[in-house]
């Protein structure tokens, strides 16, 4: 099932109460704090930037200290249950209504009062009972390949490289852009954010710089290197190390970084042996292939390089893009690399930021997701983007101090190996023929109208994805929406469930005859209100899944029965989540994407900009009731069609008096 979780309810956003003043980078760095925050919460007051107070190296992670973040509770289970029994109705029969009231009452009496009670006991001895568990079992045990099913790609803005020096001059400045990000996360420097009277969790920005997965049969590991100084530049699947900084610590020049990177483009001239491709594979087949190719000391050497990098960087081969698809492609460039004849061997999925560029202009991200979740990743993409914007000499100030890039050599492998890398091969090209794309770029409106309107511009896209399936299927989705746990310390993320009664009565009214515009506009009005409402008690920590889950786990823990509960209608249906989304935003030409979280459904990843949309939208080729293009389009005319009810019946201007 798919994973991916990034902070995405609407934010409503005052100034702070001062002026914050900041070194060097400061001013740009709150700004892009808050235009994110006003992108994530529905009570999201960033009221104070605070200074966080100390660094360390804890875990060889970069935890911030901050002692205001809450301890994460556990939820009384009747108040848990209430709010599950509304989640479900819309999706079950009233006959099975009837049946899950019974079952669910059941559960509250008997064995779920006991794992309550568990959970409630373990709860009370740690800071966050849920981090480390949804660590484990959301990633580390899962056994299908990050590609697609947990990966998501994040795009920067389209590049138009006149040459090969072009294109080497941009990826440095990039590089450099991103060692000045981890230069701020270890000084302290990004803002901690409040929202309400609640400061929010930052250890996110620690983990993703010099983080990599490893893996396991079974369970992965997690490895943190933050303190590294160097990346590793993959090209023609051949692997480098080069280093970002000087020995006195200084980053280096990014005109220096370049002219490294053409002496790798020069040196390389044949294909390599693409041992990048091992880990697009299921998770236990690359387990399997790591302990052949880790067999000898130099290989051994030669992971852990690759490991420790603070991230890496794809000098992908050039691919010519159809038009018309060009977003189509980048998106999926991302993902997996379009196969291995093109660029999906050049890769290491394992690596939680993968810098990918193209000589064909394409150029971004792809994130392995176990450690954090979007946000800091779309708030460096928005860092560097504008500060190269902004200043045409970017990069240009570092050290010149520099040693010359070092090739990683991996010795020929055995017969197994080789074996290893066929089926990777076969499995990747499989998986990339079977992921379908579509980028809606939406030009009809976008936040500008939807405030005026006085709605939530998260609650309406959400709205409109429910409206769009209904149309399409003739009945609602289970629809997964994260929210950031990030008032909790260490706290990761809880679902929006999105589809509601509110929701169901409002993409009935759009389909009936019958019903007036007014009823329309009223209904609509209803299901966004119905979502805010949701999306802010999901965001304080009282959702329904994260607590299911932990129950769930407790029985596992203890060695108890599963109970019924979780194979009951209600359970099944409302967590088969067939439209998987999030809000990623940025003001740029730029958006996330990632593969559906079930067979037969959708994965929408959006970015609401002020006068347009654009949103990701992807489903499986091998399921024959669903079609991305058609997605596409009802969603479109969806749009249309909630904007039209909206003009005619607008919001009533309230009195002043």
């Amino acid at each position: 099932m798919y994973k991916y979780q990034s902070p995405t309810s609407e934010r409503i956003l005052e100034k702070p109460d001062a002026e914050m003043k900041f070194r060097g980078n400061g001013k740009l760095l709150w700004n892009l704090t808050k235009n994110s925050f006003a992108q994530q919460s529905p009570n999201g007051i960033a009221k104070k930037v605070l200074p966080a107070s100390s660094y360390s190296t804890v875990q060889k992670t970069i935890p911030l200290e901050q002692p205001n973040l809450l301890k994460y509770h556990v939820l009384p289970l009747e108040e848990t249950l209430n709010r599950f029994m509304t989640t479900v109705e819309p999706l079950l029969t009233p006959e099975e209504f009837q049946q899950q009231k019974g079952i669910t009452s059941e559960f509250l009496k008997k064995q779920g009062r006991e794992l309550q009670l568990l959970l409630e006991e373990t709860g009370s001895k740690e800071k966050n009972w849920l981090a480390h568990r949804w660590l484990k079992a959301a990633y580390l045990t899962y056994r299908d390949p990050v590609t697609v099913f947990v990966s998501p790609g994040m795009t920067f803005p389209k590049q138009n490289f006149r040459d090969s020096r072009a294109f080497v001059d941009y990826t440095a400045r990039v590089i450099y852009g991103l060692g000045e990000f981890n230069d701020m996360v270890h000084a302290n420097q990004i803002p901690i954010v409040k929202m309400g009277k609640n400061e929010l969790d930052n250890s996110q920005f620690g983990k993703v710089f010099g983080t990599c997965r490893i893996p396991r049969r079974g369970t992965d590991e997690i490895v943190y290197n933050p303190d590294s100084d160097y990346v590793v530049v993959i090209y023609k699947n051949h692997f480098y190390q080069l280093k970002i900084y000087s020995k006195e610590g200084k980053l280096i020049a990014a005109p220096c970084l370049a002219a490294q990177l053409e002496n790798i483009l020069l040196k390389e001239t044949q294909v390599g042996v693409p041992y990048g491709i091992l880990t697009t594979d299921s998770r236990d087949n690359w387990a399997e292939a790591y302990e052949y190719l880790a067999e000898t000391p130099g290989n051994r050497d030669a992971l852990k390089t690759i490991q420790s990098a603070l991230f890496t960087v794809s000098l992908d081969e050039g691919t010519s893009l159809k038009d018309g698809e060009e977003t189509d492609e980048l998106i999926l460039s991302l993902i997996h690399g379009s196969g291995s004849k093109r660029n999906s061997g050049n890769r290491w999925m394992d690596k939680t930021i993968q810098l990918v560029v193209n000589p064909n202009g394409n150029v971004g991200f792809t994130y392995e997701h176990s450690p954090a979740e979007g946000q800091p990743i779309a708030m460096m993409m928005d860092y560097v983007v504008q500060k190269m914007k902004e200043d045409p000499s970017f990069g240009q100030t570092g050290s010149q101090d520099f040693a010359p890039a070092q090739k990683i050599q991996f010795s020929s492998g055995n017969k197994s190996l080789e074996k290893s890398l066929n089926v990777a091969q076969a499995n990747v090209d499989k998986l990339a023929d079977a992921l379908q794309m579509k980028v809606l770029k939406f030009t009809g409106f976008g936040k500008d109208f939807i405030k005026k309107q006085r709605l939530g511009p998260d609650s309406f896209v959400q709205m409109a994805l429910q409206l769009a399936f209904y149309k399409m299927h003739s009945e609602p989705p289970a629809q997964y929406e994260s929210a950031h746990l990030r008032i909790f310390d260490g706290g990761r993320t809880e679902t929006i469930r999105s589809c509601s009664n509110e929701s169901l009565a409002f993409s009935r009214a759009m389909q009936d005859p019958n019903a007036t515009d007014q009823e329309r506009a009223a209904k609509l009005r209803e299901a966004v209100v119905s979502h805010q409402t949701y999306a802010k008690l999901a965001l304080q920590g009282k959702g329904v899944d994260r607590h299911l889950l932990g129950l769930k786990l407790m029985a596992q823990e203890h060695s108890k029965p599963i109970p019924e509960f979780f194979k009951s209608p209600g359970f099944v249906k409302s967590s088969h989540f067939r439209m998987s989304t999030s809000q990623v935003a940025t003001k740029y030409d730029a958006f996330m994407g990632y593969g559906p979280a079930t067979d037969d459904g959708y994965a929408c990843c959006y970015n609401p900009r002020d006068n347009d949309i654009i949103l990701a939208i992807s489903a499986w080729r091998h399921c024959p009731i669903t079609d991305h293009l058609k997605f596409a389009k009802t969603l479109e005319q969806s749009f249309f069609e909630m904007k039209n009810v909206l003009e005619k019946n607008p919001p009533e201007i309230k009195s002043k008096l």
